[in-house]
Formats: C-alpha cells, sequence, structure tokens
C-alpha cells in the first residue's frame, strides 16, 4: 500500500464538475492498493496517517511538528490513485502490474476509509474509478510518501 500524505489547508475533488468531496485544514491522502495488500496493511497505514505529527505545536512557540491530525481535530480527504503502483522503468508506457484488480483494490480502499472514519474525524472520499480533479492547496508544502508492503516489519 502506497500513500501520498498532503497537509493542506484545504483540499476538494470533483467528478464531471460536481465537488464530491471537500476539506478545510487536514490531510489529502492519495492512496494505491497494491494486489498483495491485505487487512494488516490498511491498519498500520490508517494508523500511521492519524498518528504522525505533521502538524505544528503554536502553543509552544515553535514551527515544530508537535500535533497530528487528530491532535488538530483536522480533517481527512481519500483518494483513490491506482497510478502510485505505475512502474515507468521500462518502455515509454508505465506498467500498472503491481496495482490491486479494480473490485478487490475498491474493497480495501472502502476498509481503508472506513478505519480512518473510526477515529471520529471528518472524513471525505474522490469516486473510486472515476476521472476525478483533485485542488489542493498545501500547506508547508508538506508532502510524504508512505508505503507498507506485505510481510514488512
Amino acid at each position: 500500500m502506497r500513500v501520498v500524505i498532503q497537509r493542506v489547508k484545504s483540499s476538494q475533488v470533483e467528478v464531471a464538475g460536481v465537488v464530491v468531496g471537500k476539506i478545510g485544514q487536514g490531510l489529502n491522502l492519495l492512496v494505491g492498493i497494491a494486489n498483495t495488500d491485505t487487512e494488516a496493511e490498511l491498519d498500520w497505514m490508517a494508523r500511521k496517517c492519524l498518528d504522525l505529527r505533521l502538524f505544528p505545536g503554536h502553543e509552544t512557540g515553535t514551527d515544530r511538528w508537535e500535533k497530528s491530525v487528530q491532535e488538530i481535530g483536522g480533517e481527512l480527504l481519500v483518494v483513490s490513485q491506482f497510478t502510485l503502483y505505475g512502474d515507468c522503468r521500462k518502455g515509454r508506457r508505465p506498467s500498472f502490474s503491481q496495482s490491486a484488480a479494480p473490485e478487490p483494490a475498491q474493497q480495501l480502499y472502502e476498509l481503508f476509509v472506513e478505519k480512518l472514519r473510526q477515529s471520529g474525524l471528518r472524513v471525505e472520499t474522490g469516486q473510486f474509478g472515476a476521472m476525478m480533479q483533485v485542488s489542493i492547496e498545501n500547506d508547508g508544502p508538506v508532502t510524504l510518501l508512505l508505503e507498507r508492503e506485505k510481510g514488512s516489519i
């Protein structure tokens, strides 16, 4: 599983000109599901996204990242992104052989979203499998790539 995590001031996703998900301050998560992913990878990734200290603790007088999205009461926008598993090492067209097939990917994606919702934070989503336009107002900018492969420690 791969997630591009971005600290945002705001973010939204549109499908066919209609806003289907919109958040204020929080995290924009672009989510790629591998063909080997299981619920164990989802559990680890959800916990990591919720617990990472990516926000400043202004009450300490510093810009040091001291707070998680949970601690600031932030919001999450979760967008499926199978292209995170695009392999461009050979040829001129990416290979997506490591990406999960659409049906199992959608099931795992929806389970991941549910795990995030269990935090009590507001969680918005894109539309799985749709052509989406994602608008992101990066904060920082802070952008990280998180990866958890089956069987990794």
